[in-house]
């Protein structure tokens, strides 16, 4: 029975011996994250109810799986904010609006598994959060089959049907954070348990900057530890000058970076130039590269494949041949019409928003949602614009990275936005606005 009671009964010394945290611990908790919310006396003194105490509970379990507290209060609060009491939850409750699993699996009685039946198992455990079942599900794959095989087919396969599906607003943002943050930990824990390296091929693994999904990236340092390389992962957004700096450090046979995204093929790419232009051979890759094939003519480096089985055979290969010759990126006369489009967009972009802002200001549900809209808009034009290659810009990833923050728009709420930014771009640019404004037209067509 989960304590529910919130009758403030219980003094600090009492909830210390009861839950371990020691006073000052208990207190920085409260100060930085808001949990608990004890009562406070006539004198000032802290009084905790049951409830108070089987939340510390919560926190302090979470923590000891592998989550630090300030992800296990973040976890807390988009129960709640789904409307679930998570201590209620117990971890086996669906999200509102979740697709309710289809595949089950009786763990004890049920026959040989295929490697994608336990995945559908695994994640449809992980969608509601019933953390336990997914755990038994991935130790019993692991006893079936090969560490590599569990890995990339159930774990990371598990990864993309929920990104897709949260895409599709099939899933929360909260369902593919938790399937994300379950793979992620036990390739960390299976990352710890790797042999020390046996062979002198040292590879620096990291996302490019401002990349911040690095579950790939992780994944891939691990199958490449497998293989007794010496692997150095720096994980997520590595800016420049620190990766530099890191590469000067530890001397890499090669250097691996991943995007995702097309503002970070950007990054990337320079990033990839600074270190061609410094002797380092550089390896890429990511899902933008395998949705926008165009996109790989910017990069010095080598396309390392379009997935993971790929990439370490790739890296393979281009270990065993340090004297293979380094792609460059085209170098076509830089395109005066693009170049005067970008400077001009960012010159006018404030306006632009201030355009698309009173256009709109009137429309229920819209006014608030702008400034974020406009960021990951202007985000993605300025990348296409700098890469000099409108085709590049792909409204539905756009979308894609505005959901993360806010409620899937409707049809006709993304109409009305698209219509009033192609409007404020032809004002404000000119004749200077295409082939931009003739792009984002194409797409108001289209919602």
């Amino acid at each position: 029975m989960v304590a529910t009671d919130e009758t403030p009964l219980y003094n600090l010394k009492f909830v210390v011996q009861e839950t371990g945290v020691q006073p000052d611990r208990l207190r920085a908790w409260e100060r930085r994250y808001g949990l608990p919310k004890p009562f406070r006396s006539s004198g000032g003194h802290r009084l905790y109810s049951s409830r108070d105490i089987a939340i510390l509970k919560w926190l302090i379990a979470r923590n000891a799986e592998g989550m630090s507290i300030k992800r296990a209060v973040a976890l807390w609060q988009r129960l709640e904010a789904e409307g679930h009491d998570p201590l209620q939850l117990d971890s086996r409750i669906p999200s509102r609006g979740a697709v309710h699993p289809t595949t089950t699996i009786d763990l004890s009685t049920s026959p040989t598994q295929s490697p994608a039946d336990l995945r559908q198992a695994w994640l449809s455990a992980a969608l509601i959060f019933d953390e336990e079942t997914a755990e038994q599900i991935l130790t019993q794959a692991f006893a079936l089959y090969p560490t590599e095989i569990v890995c990339t087919v159930l774990l990371q396969g598990a990864v993309r049907e929920a990104g897709i599906g949260w895409s599709r607003g099939e899933y929360t943002v909260q369902q593919e954070h938790f399937v994300t943050e379950l793979a992620t930990r036990r390739i960390e824990a299976l990352l710890l348990a790797v042999p020390p390296p046996t062979r002198s091929a040292r590879v620096l693994v990291a996302c490019a900057p401002e990349e911040e999904h690095a579950f790939g990236t992780l994944l891939l340092t691990f199958l490449l530890r497998r293989r007794g390389l010496d692997v150095i992962y720096l994980g997520a957004n590595v800016p420049i000058y620190q990766l530099e700096k890191t590469v000067q450090t530890v001397h890499p046979d090669l250097v691996v970076l991943a995007a995702q995204r097309l503002p970070t093929v950007v990054t990337l790419a320079a990033a990839a130039y600074q270190l061609h232009t410094k002797g380092i051979r550089v390896g890429y890759g990511g899902g933008v590269f395998n949705r926008l094939p165009s996109a790989k003519r910017h990069i010095a480096g080598h396309f390392l494949g379009e997935d993971l089985d790929q990439a370490v055979e790739t890296i393979e290969s281009l270990l065993a041949s340090p004297s293979l010759a380094l792609p460059v990126p085209e170098s076509p006369q830089p395109s005066e019409a693009y170049s005067e489009t970008l400077k001009l967009y960012r010159a006018y972009r404030t306006l632009i928003e201030a355009d698309v802002w009173h256009a709109l200001q009137h429309v229920k549900g819209l006014p608030e949602r702008l400034p974020e809209w406009n960021a990951a808009l202007a985000r993605h034009i300025e990348a296409a614009l700098e890469l000099e290659d409108i085709t590049l810009l792909e409204i539905r990833a756009v979308w894609q990275e505005i959901q993360l923050d806010q409620p899937s728009p409707t049809s006709e709420m993304i109409h009305q936005y698209l219509n009033a930014y192609h409007q404020a771009i032809t004002d404000r640019l000119g004749t200077h606005s295409s082939p931009l404004a003739e792009h984002l037209a194409h797409f108001t067509t289209l919602t």
